[in-house]
């Protein structure tokens, strides 16, 4: 049952954040690199969100901040959500985005990552990696002087989960206190929103046949955050049991890129994680369905609910640009340019 506290918040269509100094936070990321939202303090993951929803509402008054700022995106995975999103947001910006397509040419196969880093930093700004090791993200982040940013790893995808939580603001005004519930494959995504659900108070719940729990360091991590903020992470193997009294129910999809070779094992064991209506049912009224997106269709999520009313699959598609204009903004020093800040 929800607190009383809580369902005060959710008449705030986005939360004020009086105590979030923005500006603070600029000048401890300034030049840093997002390889985990474990590199965050819940400070910052609250003044990237703040920053977000600045950004979406005044785009004018930054639209200039990034001029003549370079970026580049080096992905080894396909990609439709990152990569626009990362490309329209630096150009409404007034930088540029350069695409390296790295699909049939894995960083570090044709020369070293640190030889490749220390090229990179000298032609651009900051570099934006999605690729399949998170020890590619990790190894480019120690030999590049530029800021790093992880657009996917096997291991976490920080920037999906930080415009997840920003879309939340929107639905409920604050997400501290709020049940957040993730059911399917304890994956990347399920590691980022874990951390970033932490860092933000939030009560998560994470659902996974056995076998398929996220990684037990995570769980740890994310249950000290967690602690520090007055809320907890839960594991269950019960789909319906972590369904009840939920606010929102994120899934994705139970095979990742890479792991095609497992569909026919993993289909039968992740059935019963479907979300569907009947699941929904178990969730508060008013809760709200998530997807990272793309979706199988009545694979992990039915048709019913992924064009239901209480989908808000494209809204999180939607901000993942504006919370990653604000992480951008955040790491490349933008705000002395941007009129909003301006004085």
């Amino acid at each position: 049952m929800a607190s009383k506290a809580f369902l005060e918040r959710q008449a705030v269509a986005i939360p004020s954040h009086e105590d979030v100094d923005i500006l603070a936070a600029a000048e401890r990321l300034a030049g840093e690199d997002l390889c985990s939202i474990s590199d965050l303090t819940s400070a910052e993951v609250r003044a990237i969100l703040k920053l977000g929803h600045e950004v979406k509402a005044n785009p004018k008054e930054f639209r200039r901040a990034l001029d003549a700022k370079q970026m580049v995106l080096m992905f080894e995975k396909a990609s439709l959500r990152t990569r626009l999103s990362f490309e329209a947001g630096i150009n409404t910006l007034g930088g540029n985005a350069i695409f390296f397509d790295q699909t049939n040419s894995p960083l570090g196969e044709r020369e070293s990552i640190a030889d490749v880093a220390k090229n990179v930093e000298r032609w651009v700004d900051v570099i934006v990696l999605r690729t399949y090791a998170h020890d590619t993200i990790t190894e480019m982040a120690a030999n590049a002087r530029v800021p790093v940013i992880n657009a996917l790893s096997d291991f976490e995808h920080p920037c999906q989960a930080l415009a997840d939580f920003m879309t939340l603001e929107e639905h409920f005004g604050s997400v501290e206190g709020l049940n957040f519930t993730y059911v399917g494959d304890g994956n990347n995504v399920c590691h980022s929103l874990m951390l970033t659900g932490a860092q933000l108070g939030a009560n998560v719940t994470v659902a996974t046949p056995r076998g398929y729990s996220p990684d037990i360091e995570i769980v740890t991590l994310a249950r000290e955050i967690a602690a520090k903020n007055g809320s907890e992470v839960k594991l269950t193997q019960d789909p319906q049991a972590g369904a009840e009294g939920a606010h929102a129910i994120y899934t994705d999809v139970c095979v990742s890129m890479g792991m095609e070779h497992e569909s026919t094992k993993r289909a039968p064991i992740f059935r019963p994680f479907q979300v569907n209506e009947a699941l929904m049912a178990r969730a508060q009224a008013n809760a709200v369905f998530m997807h990272c997106l793309p979706a199988r269709r009545n694979a992990e999520v039915t048709d019913a609910v992924l064009d239901g009313p209480q989908s808000i699959v494209f809204d999180q598609a939607e901000n993942r640009m504006h919370a990653q204009k604000a992480l951008l903004l955040l790491l490349l020093g933008g705000l002395k340019n941007a009129e909003r800040f301006a004085g």
